[in-house]
This record gives structure tokens, C-alpha cells and sequence, in this order.
């Protein structure tokens, strides 16, 4: 009974009821209390952003009132782009002055009457030493360069069409005599070929080089078979001579061009970012004549013997090229009837837009029309670039014999020029034929940082290929690569174009007066770039924490040259209209972007920029980016967030730190129409007096530099 009554006490029906009578007055308590705290923090929210958009509004509205004489402001300093520009143009018209003043034997490219008697006067000279047509061949590769960048480097106002399509016909036929004059000094050399005999095999070998080519050449001047493994030790290239041709009256020639003159000529006219003012009715007539295609002049590939007409092959060829970038380079409208006023008001109001900057939806539609290479053999040059030149492997016929007989030397002469050994020949079988074995050492002054892409010459189709070639073995620690061919072939090594982007990260950092330096770090290296004055400089390129490419560091030259002596060495950090289509990237807005690149240039003598990972959650239509006022090449930076659209700057309130993407005010902070009026907010007097005092040319290359580089959609 005891136990019973220790038992859980049982509560009766009216008690059970009173009990379920107070939990649910407590749970309607708890519910009403919940109501009304919510009601609370739903109307203080309100409340709150009310007054945040009560505070946005009047800074809007603030913003708005001072915007003309903000714009007015920042139109004064832009005037320093403008007076860069006139800077320039009177630099090329002294340079062509101080040239014609000099007399110095070099004949003028721009000057058609004087390249034309250059290359006339070096065709009817018979003087085949090859030392000699090699220190003619420096001048011609010059003369190359200076039309190139001519080319690449004059605004489309102070060049006419017929002038651009006069140099570029001038750089083919210069590119042409050159290489016929190789093939004469080869020529020359192999009816002399036992001038050259090696001790040990009594066959021709012999290497000459300078810093633009080299030179491999071996005869077979014994005709054994035991001698099949050949290779010229100072620079290591090398093949296996077929046993077909280890019996044959047959010469090889490794001719290593450290410059490369195949490659389609539309690609190497590609123009760079210039200061154009363009208004977007412009702007889209300039893409829609971009892809305008040419007629297709039809090719027809004869079967020639001679190298010297496959060379005329590659001329004809090349010529068709020449209309493609002409047709394509003289698309961009031109109002040349403004008056300055005008014109000035116009850059104030509509974005400049260079190519490399379309829209987004604009390069779509130029996408949708270019044409797509369907077979995979071909290369495609937009996504791979030729690094470290071309090597022309040739078998030639050995040219009859010099005979002694007493005091005469007597050889046949035969006016047909250098003259291709057929291999494999018509009757051979494909069963029985024997791969060509070939090795090449890899440039010192050039960097793959992947193993490279072996592709072939097809002088028909004037274009790279991959097919043909098989057995690829890359040795790194040797710095070299062999391969088999079915045939003799020019080949060239290839890298991915667009490996080094998108970045991770980037900064632009003031070193003293019109002084800064460009940081862009890649997965595979560290790029670093010298600004001062009207010049720039690689500082350094990193690569597994090593030094790299010391060949090119330290040398100052302008963003144009630059950037074609960077890509030729094989670091390429300068994103092309097209390299969307290869890279995954961060889209931006042409006038969000440009206008970015604009400002931070016009601020650079006093204020640091950097990446910051917020620029990706910023939309398309924003840049977000780091900031610090920085006077000291030594300071510390104390980095805050800014946004910028083109039209409209904000300092953020978040951090880079911080756990979410907001676009919410920093405290204190106001809008303004420009981002140098933004940073007056918080920089010093010092900043903005430097900002004020910076010269124009030193602005005008940071600029360059920053839309070459593309760093706020390319990172």
C-alpha cells in the first residue's frame, strides 16, 4: 500500500482542464509577445531604412548639384591625356626630322622611293658572304621593326590607309629579300662545302650564328651510312639522317630564326589600346566593320623543287594578309570636322572605348560571325602563339662539286638557285618510308611554362599545323625537344596564349615623382613593371621564386615595346579583343572599366591601387578595388574599399576581410562623380598637390599599361 501511494499522483478531469487552460494562455503570451517584438523590429527596420534612404537620397541629391563642376574639375586634369597626345605627335614628326637630318646610310621605311632603292640595291648585289648578308640582315630587321610599330603605335588620325597598306607591303618584301638572301649565302656556302669538312666524319658541318639567326648546316660529302647521327654541339640541335639519304648527294640546313615572319600578318597588326574618342553610335560601327570579311583571294599550291618558289608562295600569301588588315584597320569612324570646344565637351560626357573593351553583347555578335576552324590539325592563333622563333629544316641538293685540275678551280654552274632535296621522293612507300628523327634546344631567352605545342609550316594553306609530327619528347633540364616528322618542315614551338590569365592578383603602387610600379602576379609568375616619365620598364619576372628572362630586365622602353618584347619572350599579360573566348573572366562594363583605368592613372603619383576579391561580387556594371594614399615608397598602406561605375564613386564600408559583398557607405563618407573627388575626401594636401603636379607623359603610360593590361576584368 506504501509503495501505491508513492506512485504518480493522478490529477482530476477538472484539474487536467485548468492545466491545458494556462499552457495556452501562456503560448498566446508567448505568441502575442512575439507579434508585437516583431512588429518592433519590422517598423525599426523600416525605420532604419528610411532614414538610410533618406541619407541616400540628399547625398544623391548633393551629388547631383556638384556633378558639372566636379566634371569640370576632372575634365582640367584629363587635359594631360590630351596634351600627351600632341606630345607624342610632335615626338614622331622630330624623330622624322632628326632621321632625315642624320645621313646615316639607313633609308627612311616610311619613305617609299628610298626602301624601294634600299631593297633594289641589296638584290642586284652578288656579294653572298654569309657574315655579310647577316649584318645586312640586322639593318633589314629593323627596318621591319620600325614599320611595325609605326604600325601598332600611330593614332589612326595621323596615318591614311594607303600609307598603312604601303608599309605592310614593305615589311613582306623586306621579309622576303631577307630570307632569299639566306638561301644565296646557304647556296654559296655548299659550293664550298669542303672548306667546312669535319675532321672526324670528312663531312660539311658548320654552325654560324649572330643574335637574330643561326645557322646549322651539314652536307653529306662522304656518303656513309655509319654517320647518321648528327649533331651541332654549340647549339645542340641535331637530326638522324634517313638511310635513304646517308648515301645521297644531300645537304641539311637548321636555319633558326629567333623572330618569326610566317605567322598570319592580320595577327601581328593586332593594334593595341589607344586614346580615342569614340561615341557608342562610333563605337558600333567600328565592330561592325571589323567583321566585314575580305573576299578569299583563291591559292593554288604548285609543286616547286626550288625553296626560292616556295618562298614566292609564302609572299603571295602573305599579300592576301595585307588586304585582310587593311579592310579591318580602317573601320573606326572619324568627325574630324568638331572644334576642339566640341570635342573636349564630347571627351567630358561620352567614354573613349577601345576595341579590347567592346561591350560585352557587341563582342558576342562579332563572335557569332567569325569563322570557326573545324579542323583540329589547323592552329588557331588566337589561342596559341608562336615562342622562340622558327626553324627552317631543310634537305637541299648539293651543287656540283669544285674540281682542281692544275692551277684552275672548275665547277659547273647552274642558274637554277638553291635547289630542295625531294624527300620522301615519289616512289618511296609509305611502309617502308623512315620517320625523320629531329632535336632542337630550346632558347635561353625565351620561358615555356608548359610543355610546348610542336606545329609545322603549310605554305599552301599559310598556316600552322599539327599533324605530321609525332613522338614528342620535351626534355626541361635540358631545355630541349625532339620529335619525328614525316617530312622536312619549318616548325615553330607553340604556347597557350592566355596561360598567364586571368591573374590573381594585381597593384599599382607610386615610387616618387612620376614614378610607380605595376606588380601582376600569375599562377606562373611575378611581373613587375617600371614606371618613370614617358617609359616603362620590366623590373622583374619571378618564376618559382627565381629571377628570370634577364636579358630584357632593366632596359627602358615605351608600353608598345614593352609589350611586343614581353610577348616574344613568352610572358604575355596583355589580354586581346578575342582572349575572352579563352580565359574565364570578369566582365565589367566598358565604361565602368576604362574610365577606372582613366582615374587611377590621373591619381597614381600619390595613391596605390590593388585587386581586391569583392570586384567579382560587384556585378558588371561596378569596379571594386583597393586604395591607400601612398607618398612614401617605404609606407605602410592602410588599404580601403572604393566602387566606382563610371558615373558615380563610393567608398565602402566593408573590408576585404569582411563576410559578405555590401554596398553600404562607409560612415561619414559621401558620393561623388569622380574617384578623384572621392579620394579628396580623405587624402592629404600633399596627395592631391602631387596628384595636381604629375606629368602628363607619366599619366599617359600608366594609363596604357593598365588597359593593356585589362587588371579589373582580366583578375
Amino acid at each position: 500500500a506504501n509503495i501505491k501511494s508513492a506512485g504518480k499522483k493522478k490529477f482530476s478531469k477538472a484539474e487536467q482542464l485548468q492545466l491545458q487552460k494556462e499552457k495556452e494562455e501562456r503560448r498566446l503570451k508567448e505568441e502575442e509577445e512575439a507579434r508585437v517584438q516583431a512588429e518592433q523590429e519590422e517598423a525599426e527596420r523600416l525605420e532604419k531604412e528610411r532614414i538610410e534612404q533618406e541619407q541616400r537620397e540628399k547625398l544623391e541629391a548633393k551629388d547631383r548639384e556638384r556633378r558639372e563642376s566636379e566634371l569640370a574639375e576632372l575634365l582640367s586634369l584629363e587635359q594631360k591625356f590630351f596634351s600627351a597626345e600632341q606630345w607624342k605627335t610632335d615626338y614622331r614628326a622630330h624623330a622624322k626630322w632628326e632621321h632625315y637630318l642624320s645621313c646615316d646610310g639607313n633609308p627612311d621605311p616610311t619613305v617609299l622611293r628610298e626602301i624601294n632603292t634600299f631593297m633594289s640595291l641589296w638584290r642586284e648585289d652578288q656579294n653572298k658572304d654569309i657574315q655579310l648578308v647577316m649584318e645586312k640582315g640586322e639593318q633589314v630587321l629593323n627596318l621591319i621593326e620600325k614599320l611595325r610599330f609605326l604600325l601598332l603605335d600611330t593614332p589612326p588620325n595621323e596615318i591614311t590607309e594607303k600609307e598603312t597598306v604601303q608599309y605592310q607591303e614593305s615589311i613582306l618584301e623586306l621579309q622576303n629579300l631577307l630570307h632569299q638572301k639566306y638561301n644565296g649565302a646557304t647556296q654559296h656556302l655548299l659550293k664550298t662545302a669542303n672548306m667546312y669538312e669535319d675532321s672526324d666524319t670528312g663531312n660539311m658541318q658548320i654552325v654560324i650564328k649572330d643574335k637574330n639567326v643561326t645557322f646549322c648546316i651539314w652536307a653529306n660529302l662522304k656518303k656513309k651510312t655509319r654517320f647518321k647521327n648528327i649533331v651541332f654541339c654549340d647549339v645542340q640541335h641535331g637530326f638522324d639522317l634517313p638511310k635513304s639519304l646517308a648515301v645521297s648527294r644531300v645537304a641539311v640546313r637548321i636555319l633558326h630564326t629567333h623572330y618569326d615572319h610566317l605567322s598570319p600578318l592580320w595577327l601581328q597588326c593586332q593594334s593595341v589600346p589607344k586614346l580615342e574618342v569614340l561615341d557608342s553610335k562610333e563605337l558600333t560601327q567600328h565592330s561592325k566593320d571589323n567583321v566585314e570579311e575580305p573576299e578569299e583571294e583563291e591559292k593554288k599550291a604548285t609543286e616547286e623543287s626550288s625553296i626560292l618558289a616556295e618562298e614566292e608562295t609564302r609572299s603571295d600569301g602573305r599579300k592576301s594578309a595585307i588586304i585582310s588588315c587593311k579592310e579591318n584597320g580602317n573601320s573606326i569612324s572619324d568627325d574630324r570636322n568638331e572644334t576642339p570646344e566640341e570635342e573636349t565637351e564630347k571627351k567630358s560626357e561620352v567614354l573613349d572605348i577601345p576595341s579590347q573593351v567592346q561591350d560585352p553583347l557587341i563582342q558576342e555578335e562579332i563572335n557569332e560571325k567569325e569563322e570557326v576552324i573545324t579542323d583540329e590539325n589547323i592552329v588557331d592563333l588566337q589561342q596559341f602563339v608562336p615562342v622562340g622563333g622558327v626553324y627552317h629544316i631543310d634537305a637541299l641538293q648539293l651543287p656540283p662539286e669544285v674540281r682542281q685540275i692544275k692551277d684552275w678551280s672548275m665547277v659547273e654552274l647552274l642558274d637554277v638557285g638553291l635547289e630542295a632535296y625531294p624527300y620522301p621522293s615519289e616512289e618511296a612507300e609509305d611502309a617502308t618510308l623512315t620517320p625523320l628523327q629531329i632535336t632542337v634546344r630550346l632558347s635561353d631567352n625565351v620561358i615555356y611554362f608548359e610543355d610546348p605545342v610542336i606545329a609545322r609550316w603549310d605554305p599552301a594553306g599559310q598556316q600552322w599545323r599539327t599533324d605530321g609530327i609525332s613522338n614528342v619528347m620535351y626534355e626541361t633540364q635540358e631545355k630541349s625537344i625532339t620529335f619525328e616528322t614525316d617530312a622536312f618542315y619549318t616548325v615553330t614551338l607553340l604556347q597557350h596564349a592566355h596561360l598567364n590569365m586571368p591573374y590573381q592578383a594585381w597593384e599599382l603602387q607610386p615610387m616618387g615623382m612620376d614614378e610607380a610600379l605595376l606588380t601582376v602576379t600569375t599562377v606562373f609568375a611575378t611581373i613587375q613593371i617600371q614606371i618613370k616619365g614617358n617609359q616603362c620598364m620590366l623590373s622583374s619576372v619571378v618564376v618559382e621564386e627565381k629571377d628570370v628572362l634577364s636579358h630584357i630586365t632593366g632596359k627602358w622602353l615605351s608600353p608598345v615595346h614593352l609589350r611586343a618584347v614581353l610577348k616574344k619572350a613568352g610572358v604575355n599579360i596583355f589580354p586581346e579583343e578575342y582572349s575572352h573566348k579563352y580565359v574565364s573572366v570578369n566582365k565589367k562594363a566598358p565604361l565602368a572599366e576604362v574610365r577606372a583605368y582613366q582615374q587611377m592613372a590621373l591619381l597614381a603619383s600619390a595613391f596605390a591601387f590593388a585587386w581586391s576579391k569583392w570586384n567579382v561580387e560587384a556585378g558588371q556594371e561596378q569596379v571594386v578595388f583597393k586604395v591607400s594614399e601612398h607618398l612614401k615608397a617605404d609606407s605602410v598602406k592602410e588599404w580601403s574599399l572604393y566602387m566606382f561605375n563610371g558615373q558615380k564613386a563610393q567608398k565602402l564600408k566593408i573590408t576585404e576581410t569582411s563576410e559578405a559583398f555590401s554596398e553600404e557607405l562607409e560612415e561619414g563618407s559621401e558620393f561623388h562623380s569622380t574617384l578623384y573627388h572621392m579620394l579628396k575626401d580623405f587624402a592629404s594636401k600633399e596627395a592631391i598637390d602631387k596628384v595636381e603636379t604629375a606629368g602628363f607623359l607619366f599619366i599617359d603610360v600608366v594609363y596604357q599599361l593598365l588597359l593593356a593590361t585589362r587588371v579589373l576584368t582580366y583578375s
